[in-house]
This record gives structure tokens, C-alpha cells and sequence, in this order.
């Protein structure tokens, strides 16, 4: 069963009722054990990002203690953002340092918030974005993006005046800026990867 982190930080539910749609056997769920126990997790949400890192500290260690034992983890927005090392939304704030780098304003001279569709260029080599195609519009809301510091990581861009990174992949952590939940057949792609990815790991494969 994927476990979503029901930590009290918007959209959740909207994110569980997607995978739902789809087929997949999701809960929500703030109780460490079922995130221990879980085929995978998802982090998703709507809100600051000190906010939001607040209300998770409580499960934040169990989170990392699945993802380090090799439970895959797709964060979502905001959920995507805390992946990092620390944001400087309204203060400075730490994350949860899975991913190497900062969450940073989009530059000035661009509309702010960015939201609304737009095209990500998909590259070969990530599992999230199996058989979806080259390209593909998804749905974007967000003031700030990930100022990735990862040699390795595999990352998808959009292009909003300068190459703004639209979703990486690094081993079992995954993360996707824009949501997957609100963009159609593409979006529910990515979700349905993402299952298919926790079910092949829990099989061994």
C-alpha cells in the first residue's frame, strides 16, 4: 500500500483521490508505522515552506528512515520542495536533506506565481516519465523552485526564462514541482509510474 503523509498541508486528499482513480491501493496516513510498512510514500501539499516543514517534523525522521532503507518517496510541490537541504521562503529554513541543494524565489522579470500549464522536455532516463512521450504540458502553482546542487540527479526542465527544474529522480527519491494530480492523462502517467516503480521494489525487482 502507498502511504500519503497526511501532515495537515493541503491538496493530500486530492492526491490520494488521483491515485484512487487509477487503481492504486493508497491511505493516508500521519502514523510512522504505516509509513515504515508502506509500499511507498508520497509527500505532497500546498503551502509555505516553513509551514509545511513544521507541520512535518513530527513523521520527519520515519520519512527518512523508510527513504534511507530504500522505500521510494515521490514528493509533490511544496512535499518535492522539502526533498532539500533548505529553503528561503519568508526566512531561511531547513529541509529534510535528501537532495543536495537550496529552494530559491523564481527570478524577477517573470510572472510570479508561476501557474498554469507548461511544457517539460522529458529526458530517456527517468523511470517517473515511462512511455509518456518526449514532452508533455503539466500543471504548475508555485513562487519557488529547487536550486539543484546533485551531480547525479536526473532532472526534467521547463523552460520559464531560464531552465526551471520541473522533476528529478535520484534512486528511490522522486519529486515533481508541478502536479501530477491536476494535469490530466500525463499527470495520472506519472502516478501510475510511481506505483508500478513501489510494487517492482517491493517484489524484489
Amino acid at each position: 500500500m502507498i502511504i500519503i503523509i497526511d501532515y495537515d498541508v493541503g491538496n493530500v486528499k486530492s492526491v490520494a483521490n488521483a491515485f484512487s482513480y487509477i487503481g492504486c491501493d493508497v491511505k493516508l496516513s500521519a502514523d510512522a508505522a504505516d509509513i515504515k510498512n508502506a509500499s511507498g510514500l508520497v509527500l505532497a501539499g500546498v503551502a509555505a515552506f516553513g509551514y509545511a516543514i513544521n507541520a512535518l517534523e513530527p513523521l520527519a525522521e520515519a520519512v527518512k528512515k523508510a527513504v534511507f532503507a530504500g522505500k521510494s518517496l515521490l514528493g509533490i510541490c511544496v512535499g518535492y520542495q522539502l526533498l532539500f537541504e533548505k529553503s528561503f521562503e519568508h526566512g531561511r529554513h531547513k529541509g529534510l536533506g535528501l537532495l543536495r541543494g537550496d529552494v530559491i524565489a523564481i527570478p524577477q522579470g517573470r510572472v510570479i506565481p508561476h501557474m498554469g500549464w507548461n511544457k517539460v522536455e522529458i529526458p530517456g532516463n527517468m523511470d517517473i516519465f515511462e512511455g509518456i512521450g518526449k514532452e508533455k504540458h503539466f500543471y504548475f502553482a508555485h513562487s519557488y523552485y529547487a536550486d539543484i546542487k546533485e551531480a547525479d540527479v536526473k532532472t526534467a526542465y521547463t523552460e520559464y526564462g531560464f531552465k526551471l527544474p520541473a522533476a528529478v529522480q535520484k534512486g528511490n527519491i522522486y519529486g515533481t514541482q508541478f502536479h501530477p494530480e491536476k494535469s490530466g492523462k500525463a499527470g495520472l502517467a506519472v502516478l501510475k509510474n510511481f506505483a508500478d516503480i513501489c510494487e517492482k521494489r517491493k517484489q524484489g525487482c
